[in-house]
């Protein structure tokens, strides 16, 4: 079992980590604003008006985007791993963010407002979601997920790109969103991600037990009274939500949901979700922050797109967790 300082002296590192990055990421840009200048800011004190303005209304909007995001991309990871039993399913390889990459394109394509994106990824993403659980269910082992998961990828994103070459001049537009892109934060758009964000969260969170006995296997989850197949069913819809509106409004953000609820697996030695889903919800914010600052100092003033930095660390990841399962197989 988990001892206690384990999970708050990670907790604790966390926030002292994340503490630290919000003000380095907030002194980040075109104008000079110093963490003195923020510090003096946050305790409420008087600084120039147009600095106030550019931290109000540009950056303070894109640190948060950035670090909600995350937290609703490693909370659904730990889930989709949960109900596949598999540590390499995630909602970007098993193909539900292409799915819902597809939806917010369809959305782009009839010209809907911005908040129809989110809409549209989540019922394509939901849909293709329940599909994929319904054909590995046939076919039992983790190969069979994936090759489905890459399948529908590849199906979704040629349509995609056809769209992207449909559109012709404002196709840039689509092919930076597609590498992942928080800089068009604004409160409007934090308001609308926070609603996907609170429910799946408090979710996953309220089903944790029932995803504990999951863990043990669907025959000893089924004997404990827990009805294994809506419980999947359920839990994948509302991960799918959670990833459509990320997708919807931040783009292809891959890995997220594969490294953060791995490492913390192997930092505090445990499986258990009622220890996972919250650390892993805050571990993800602090990792996609992390990744947006690289991404926007690493090259300035040209920026990295958020998208290429998580799949910089996440291509090697998954191939150094593909490599350990197939040892162990």
């Amino acid at each position: 079992s988990l001892s206690m300082p384990t999970k708050n002296g990670v907790t604790a590192v966390l926030a002292a980590l994340t503490a630290l990055l919000f003000i380095f990421s907030l002194s980040l840009g075109g104008a000079d604003i110093s963490w003195q200048d923020i510090i003096k800011f946050a305790s409420g004190g008087e600084i120039d008006e147009i600095k106030e303005t550019i931290l109000l209304e540009i950056r303070l909007p894109r640190v948060i985007m950035a670090f909600l995001i995350g937290m609703l991309l490693a909370s659904s990871g730990v889930v989709v791993q949960s109900v596949f039993l598999n540590p390499l399913a995630d909602p970007y390889i098993i193909g539900i963010a292409s799915a819902a990459t597809f939806g917010a394109v369809a959305a782009y394509l009839l010209k809907l407002p911005d908040f129809y994106y989110g809409v549209f990824a989540f019922f394509s993403a939901a849909i293709l979601s329940v599909l994929i659980f319904k054909l590995s269910k046939k076919g039992k082992s983790i190969a069979t997920l994936l090759i489905i998961g890459i399948a529908f990828s590849s199906f979704l994103g040629a349509f995609t790109s056809f769209a992207t070459y449909l559109i012709g001049e404002d196709s840039f537009k689509i092919v930076a969103w597609m590498m992942g892109y928080v800089g068009s934060a604004n409160w409007e758009k934090i308001a609308y991600i926070s609603v996907p964000l609170v429910l799946s969260m408090a979710y996953f969170y309220f089903k944790r037990f029932e995803l504990n006995v999951i863990l043990s296997g669907d025959e000893e989850a089924q004997s404990l009274g827990v009805d294994v197949e809506k419980m999947k069913k359920r839990l994948l819809i509302v991960s799918s939500l959670a990833v459509a509106f990320s997708v919807a409004f931040t783009g292809m953000i891959g890995f997220v949901g594969l490294i953060i609820p791995h490492t913390l697996r192997m930092i505090l030695k445990t499986s258990s979700n009622t220890v996972l889903i919250p650390i892993s919800a805050f571990a993800g914010g602090f990792f996609l922050l992390a990744c947006d600052t690289i991404g926007k100092s690493v090259l300035s003033p040209t920026e990295v797109p958020i998208g290429v930095v998580t799949a910089f660390f996440g291509a090697p990841f998954f191939l150094f967790l593909a490599i350990r399962s197939s040892r162990s197989i």
